[in-house]
């Protein structure tokens, strides 16, 4: 994915948030998974990818 792509595809998940916590949950970690990739973020003190949140 192309950062384009992937801020993209973060404004569309974005824009589809209610408000409530519960119903949002789902979206808000498929941004913060694409966030991080976008960032190339990885958890401190880890030479592999996030096990938990796939980055």
């Amino acid at each position: 994915m192309t950062t384009e792509t992937l801020e993209q595809e973060i404004q569309t998940l974005t824009a589809q948030l209610t408000g409530d916590m519960f119903k949002d949950m789902d979206i808000k970690d498929q941004i913060h998974n694409l966030t991080m990739k976008l960032n190339g973020v990885k958890p401190m003190d880890s030479s592999i990818d996030c096990v938990g949140c796939g980055s």
